[in-house]
């Protein structure tokens, strides 16, 4: 395990909030090859009693710690082919989704994911988490993702319908058993829950603030009852902790100071907003963002 595994790696980057955090041990998986090697390393992780993180071209993570006690894995699997004939995509877990939507758009003129573009994270995470924008959810045209079982070590594939996906969610978020190595979507239809003419790129300009945050912090309640529209009620937006704060742009967008931001005042905000919003209206705001602690 010594000469596969990195230790006492600084991994500040792959968080956007840029809270200072390394992690005990590291890998990266570069290769499909290097998928093979995860059998032993999770096998070095239970007889160790050793946590493991996998990360992905994703930067929705909160670090709650200063030194992780396990392993992170990190996967930076990247490439992409698009079928022009039937429309069909195939990329690699570890690629951007706004670049793909971006390459779709101006390489072929597929402008079915055009709100995806600046659509923070990976194809992994997206399809982990059911991203959605303006009411174009990842499932929407979802086929098949091809995946490495660490229970079995095999490599097998994983239909929509056996991946259960939901309102941010989906088998990949509830078992963690699955590594998507690839995903294959179906780009010839749109499907939406809503139609929507807003124009994301000029929002995530305009109202969205840029830097130092994983986007939107807290999962909307409702239509009716946005997280941003709660934490503004409840006199938080622009509220500052120490080095965090809730934007002035958008409530719900938690942000760090550039240089020296704080784990543990971003964990104090949280509370504060759940607090807050549960005693005045009786509604439990609930993280999109992934909180880590060991």
């Amino acid at each position: 395990m010594q000469k596969i595994l990195q230790q006492n790696i600084d991994i500040t980057g792959l968080s956007n909030f840029k809270t200072k955090a390394k992690t005990k041990y590291y890998y990266e998986i570069n290769q499909i090859e290097d998928v093979f090697h995860l059998k032993d390393i999770i096998d070095f992780s239970k007889e160790n009693k050793l946590k493991l993180l996998f990360i992905w071209w994703w930067t929705n993570l909160l670090f709650a710690f200063d030194t992780f006690k396990g392993i992170v894995i990190k996967n930076n699997l990247k490439w992409f082919y698009y079928q022009e004939k039937n429309q069909t995509l195939e990329v690699y877990s570890s690629e951007s989704i706004s670049d793909i939507a971006r390459s779709l758009e101006i390489d072929y003129g597929q402008i079915l994911w055009h709100r995806f573009i600046w659509l923070p994270g990976s194809i992994w995470g997206a399809v982990f988490w059911n991203a959605w924008c303006f009411w174009l959810e990842t499932e929407n045209n979802f086929l098949e993702a091809e995946v490495y079982n660490i229970e079995t070590w095999v490599i097998e594939k994983i239909n929509k319908e056996q991946s259960h996906f939901w309102y941010r969610n989906s088998i990949f978020k509830q078992t963690e058993k699955y590594f998507i190595i690839k995903v294959k979507f179906d780009l010839s239809h749109l499907v939406e829950k809503y139609s929507s003419d807003v124009d994301n790129i000029k929002f995530r300009q305009e109202v969205q603030p840029m830097w130092n945050s994983c986007g939107s912090f807290f999962k909307n309640h409702s239509k009716e009852y946005s997280a941003g529209k709660l934490i503004e009620e409840v006199g938080l937006k622009w509220y500052t902790y120490n080095t965090a704060f809730f934007s002035e742009k958008h409530a719900n967008f938690l942000m760090t100071n550039r240089d020296n931001g704080d784990y543990k005042d971003l964990l104090f905000l949280i509370d504060l907003a759940k607090n807050k919003v549960q005693n005045v209206f009786w509604i439990e705001l609930q993280a999109e963002v992934r909180i880590i602690q060991n």
